[in-house]
């Protein structure tokens, strides 16, 4: 009689739960479009000007140079809804010891921000300082998903270092060269989580694009993690392989962010970049492959620069940062039968 007493508890107890879980939905990625009913598509265009060791102010004016030189015309001139928000401390941030700190908390204002795009059905374009702010990318996209699934965001990491040192490893001691390993729950914990990615990203989730200045220790956490890497020549032709890893990550995530560090691009179009590396994909090259993933994939979720030079004589980073974002937008519109 007791054992059957304590079965029926049990059972009671698990009710809510089953109901719960029932009720949890997945956000749709099939349902989910970002264009209104007159054709229009929402774009939100997000920008974070903080970086690691800025001490709280501006760290360049890339993010605002992006965001207001010209993109937000092109992108209505193609039919687009443009919205612009910012991530800004407050009183209380500003003054916190530790720029690592305030990074996260500037992080976490612009993930809210992403959320929100995604809520309000609007396809998110980040203008970011430096790399870290990637976190905030990832965790707003993480935080928009209505499921307890909250690992299922996947990053396509477009870049010419893979910024996968950790405090261990790392050789300048730049939190510029540690986001992906942050991302994958290898170091500062507390950054991503004030970022609002609570959850890390598993490897799997994870695929490199275009490296090819990746420091010894830095290759053997990459190696050990068995990270995936689309070359630059695959770039170039759109191999294969491109599709190959951009199925894989559909297959494991919900939402994908696509994140490109301009180092990434030849230094012919980022010549006065702090680390400019040769041999690089072109903005065209990238362009057209952007504009092909966005067309191929409903995943890709949204996408992010960081961050064009002070020094950009003839606006040859801009030009390449425009040609970019048009193209991915384009991939959006020719998927959805909207060009």
């Amino acid at each position: 009689m007791k054992f059957a007493a304590l079965k029926i508890a049990a059972v009671l107890t698990l009710i809510p739960t089953i109901a719960f879980a029932q009720l949890v939905k997945k956000d749709s990625t099939s349902d989910r479009n970002y264009f209104n009913e007159d054709g229009s598509m929402r774009i939100a265009i997000a920008v974070q000007s903080h970086r690691p060791g800025s001490g709280g102010k501006n760290a360049l004016d890339g993010p605002d140079t992006m965001a207001n030189c010209g993109i937000q015309d092109m992108l209505r001139d193609m039919g687009a809804n443009v919205r612009l928000s910012s991530a800004e401390l407050s009183e209380r941030e500003e003054t916190e010891y530790g720029s690592w700190r305030r990074m996260g908390y500037a992080n976490g204002r612009l993930a809210d921000n992403v959320m929100q795009n995604e809520a309000d059905g609007y396809f998110t374009v980040g203008f970011l300082a430096s790399c870290p702010s990637s976190l905030c990318m990832l965790g707003g996209l993480q935080q928009s998903l209505t499921s307890t699934d909250t690992s299922s965001v996947s990053i396509l990491w477009l870049d010419a270092h893979a910024d996968y040192n950790t405090p261990e490893t790392t050789r300048s001691g730049s939190m510029g060269g540690m986001p992906l390993a942050i991302a994958n729950g290898l170091a500062l914990h507390q950054v991503r989580r004030d970022s609002k990615l609570e959850t890390p990203l598993t490897s799997k989730h994870i695929v490199t694009a275009g490296l090819r200045d990746v420091d010894p220790m830095e290759q053997h956490l990459l190696d050990k993690a068995r990270i995936e890497n689309i070359t630059v020549d695959a770039i170039r032709g759109l191999t294969q392989n491109v599709y190959d890893q951009m199925d894989a990550l559909s297959k494991v995530s919900d939402k994908i962010y696509v994140h490109i560090d301009l180092d990434i691009l030849d230094a012919s179009e980022m010549p006065y970049h702090n680390y400019p590396t040769e041999n690089g994909p072109t903005s065209y090259e990238l362009a057209a492959m952007f504009k092909d993933i966005f067309q191929k994939y409903p995943k890709a979720a949204a996408i992010g620069f960081a961050s064009i030079p002070a020094k950009d004589p003839d606006n040859i980073g801009l030009n390449a940062v425009n040609r970019m974002t048009k193209a991915a937008v384009e991939g959006i519109m020719i998927r959805e039968g909207k060009v």
